[in-house]
């Protein structure tokens, strides 16, 4: 790994010089701060051991330019005894750590060691956001496994022909964001996309979200409203838990298939259709055909292409690439770029089974780094959910962050009735960490008890 050495001292840089070389670093020397970054801005260098007092740039300043020039840099400040407050704020502001003078060799390499652990660390990161960004993705799907490049392999096969598509798989598997590969890939990409679920309208509203109604067709029906078929025109519609369309709606739905018209409620004139159908289900369409709760022929009609998501539990190899996605995702939405995932990390995600497929492990990945007091990942600091955790549960995607975190932290109060031992152990934190946001948010756990 490369070091930049800048001491305005030659003979402390030929003797670091010399002990970095024989740990096998390669190392830069500079004589200033000026020089330092002349030399930064030439080679990519994410290792820096500077003197903190130093004739024009001193090591602050460095530090300062340093990282406006790269955040990821690693910066060791060498300082005199009477210059540790100085070094100390310095590493508020971004440094590492620094080193007393008179320093021996020992302790300068075990801290070198350190800071080169989190380099590398970083460097992987980056490497496998890389291989995230031009291997593993496809239209926002993420995944090396052999059963999504499957996927991926099929979708490039079937996006420009005309047929329907049937997407099956387990709630959270990414069975909408297929479809929007499949029309975003697609020469229909320039018109619309537009998802129903069909068991969030009630019944009686689904047939006129569907196909539209005309003014005066029902009472409160003031003026003509277009559905979703006539609002798809040219792209796609996608519908979801098509599993759950009313019995007496499926001839209609089939009809539309079969002739590509369709007629609003209400109106006697047909309207013609190039629409493209994509549905979904986490159902068991053939346990409902036997149930006569789903038609045989509907099911055919929808099914001339199935694509089945395996569920997460299914592909682990895919876990890991699917966090670092994650994690740069919430990383950037929260301010927080510069948090990683360690390896112990990682492992412990592996052996977790994921009942709630990719939008759990999303789900866990969003509520570790609100919660994250460090910016390494441990396993510690994982915040897994489950069905008695109403952290994650109903949360208004229009709060701000304090807002969040307010929130989570009084569900976790009323889950614990007022404990904050439980409430810290359902949030992942440890109990002074929660006391401390306790007392920022004016939060009294008595309001909590029961």
């Amino acid at each position: 790994m490369k070091i930049l050495i800048v001491d305005d001292e030659q003979t402390q840089r030929e003797i670091l010089n010399d002990i970095l070389q024989d740990a096998g670093f390669e190392v830069l020397l500079a004589a200033s701060g000026e020089e330092g970054m002349d030399v930064l801005k030439k080679q990519e260098i994410f290792l820096i051991l500077t003197d903190l007092k130093m004739p024009g740039m001193d090591g602050i300043q460095l530090l300062q330019q340093a990282l406006d020039l790269n955040p990821d840099i690693q910066v060791i400040l060498m300082t005199a005894f009477g210059s540790i407050p100085s070094a100390v704020n310095a590493i508020k502001n971004g440094a590492y750590d620094y080193l007393t003078k008179p320093f021996n060799k020992n302790d300068l390499l075990r801290l070198l060691q350190r800071a080169s652990d989190k380099v590398q660390l970083i460097l992987e990161n980056r490497q496998l956001k890389d291989q995230l960004l031009h291997n593993y993705g496809y239209h926002q799907l993420i995944g090396h496994s052999k059963s999504m490049q499957h996927i991926f392999h099929l979708i490039d096969k079937i996006k420009d022909v005309e047929s329907s598509v049937l997407i099956t798989g387990e709630s959270g598997t990414g069975k909408e964001l297929v479809a929007r590969a499949i029309h975003f890939g697609s020469r229909r990409k320039e018109s619309a996309f537009i998802a129903l679920n069909c068991s969030a309208i009630p019944e009686n509203l689904i047939e006129s979200e569907l196909f539209g109604y005309e003014k005066g067709a029902f009472t409160g029906a003031f003026r003509d409203h277009a559905g979703k078929f006539e609002q798809a025109e040219g792209g796609t519609i996608f519908l979801d838990e098509i599993g759950a369309m009313p019995f007496h709606l499926q001839p209609r739905l089939l009809r539309v298939l079969e002739e590509k018209k369709i007629s609003k409620l209400g109106g006697k004139k047909t309207i013609s259709l190039d629409v493209r159908v994509i549905s979904a289900t986490n159902e068991d369409i053939q346990k409902n055909i036997k149930e006569q709760r789903f038609r045989i022929d509907l099911f055919h009609r929808l099914n001339i292409f199935e694509i089945h998501l395996p569920p997460l539990r299914d592909r682990k190899e895919d876990i890991e690439i699917l966090a670092r996605h994650f994690l740069d995702k919430f990383g950037s939405r929260y301010d927080k770029k510069d948090v990683i995932l360690t390896p112990s990390a990682i492992e412990t995600l592996s052996r977790y089974d994921f009942p709630g497929n990719v939008r759990e492990l999303e789900n866990i990945i969003e509520k570790t780094i609100l919660l994250a007091e460090h910016n390494q990942i441990t396993p510690d600091s994982l915040v897994f959910s489950s069905k008695t955790d109403p952290v994650i549960s109903d949360r208004n995607g229009g709060e701000t962050l304090p807002q969040m975190e307010r929130e989570m932290i009084k569900n976790a109060l009323r889950t614990a009735k007022g404990s904050i031992k439980q409430a810290s152990a359902l949030l992942g934190i440890t109990y002074k960490t929660l006391q401390y946001r306790m007392k920022k948010f004016s939060i009294d756990k008595k309001h909590y008890k029961i």
